[in-house]
């Protein structure tokens, strides 16, 4: 009998304290990579992906806990159990998925090329051969450089907005990064004078299910349907379209999401 009741007990306080920890989500967070996340003068966080975060812990009733993460360190972070899933415009893509489980996608937008205007007519791999590329270090387009333009100097840096700066200072002679945030960190503001997109953009996949997801640590199949369940919900009921009205003149939303 008295083994019966500590096992009762024992259940019910484990029940009790998983109901505790999940009164709160930590979401980790970059901070620099506007307009999907960016940090004020007095450490507010900001941006789209911060939205979405916020949303999501709403659809899910708890409170939302950012955690402000270096890009590099992010994985890491998430299975050193730092945070609890990652908001953080992270590519859904078969390498990461061997150490993390993605959402469904909450947005995909193309990458392009920019460089000082007439510099280049075109971003095929003879159009720009023995150039140097600037690119976001262990990013898909840093593997897509890799696969299409192996012959190329290639500059990697640790942020998507140093992409434009080592740019700006003569330190490469092509960018290849976000359409959104080469648009609103760079070509929109006045150290962007004078640069312009080159050639196309275009998607690193072909596929509808790729695009930017939610990560979380392998194996956790109930976080992740929640989550899918809480994208779900604001992509149907208009808070989704409200939240990206703010930021992007284009429709973000992921093709395997639209109608």
């Amino acid at each position: 009998m008295y083994r019966k009741v500590s096992a009762f007990l024992a259940a019910t306080l484990l029940s009790v304290g998983l109901a505790a920890a999940q009164d709160t989500l930590r979401v980790g967070v970059e901070g620099n990579y506007p307009p999907f996340s960016k940090v004020s003068a007095d450490g507010t966080l900001s941006g789209f992906d911060i939205d979405i975060a916020k949303a999501i812990c709403a659809q899910m009733q708890v409170t939302c806990e950012l955690v402000q993460q270096e890009w590099d360190g992010m994985i890491p972070a998430l299975n050193a159990r730092k945070f609890d899933m990652i908001v953080a415009s992270m590519t859904i893509t078969e390498k990461r998925k061997e150490v993390v489980d993605f959402s469904d996608p909450y947005y995909d937008v193309p990458s392009r090329f920019i460089a000082r205007e007439g510099a280049f007519t075109g971003h095929a791999p003879e159009d720009i051969a023995g150039k140097t590329i600037i690119v976001l270090r262990n990013s898909p387009r840093a593997d897509y450089l890799k696969l299409k333009y192996p012959d190329n100097p290639v500059l990697a840096v640790d942020k998507e907005t140093a992409v434009y700066l080592e740019l700006a200072a003569g330190r490469g002679d092509i960018a290849f990064g976000s359409s959104v945030v080469s648009g609103e960190a760079f070509l929109k503001q006045p150290e962007g004078k004078g640069f312009a997109q080159v050639g196309d953009t275009l998607f690193l996949t072909d596929s509808v299910d790729g695009g930017v997801g939610i990560a979380v640590r392998k194996g956790e199949e109930a976080l992740k349907q929640k989550i899918n369940a809480a994208l779900a919900t604001i992509m149907k009921d208009g808070s989704y379209g409200e939240m990206a009205g703010q930021y992007f003149d284009f429709n973000i939303m992921p093709r395997s999401a639209r109608p």
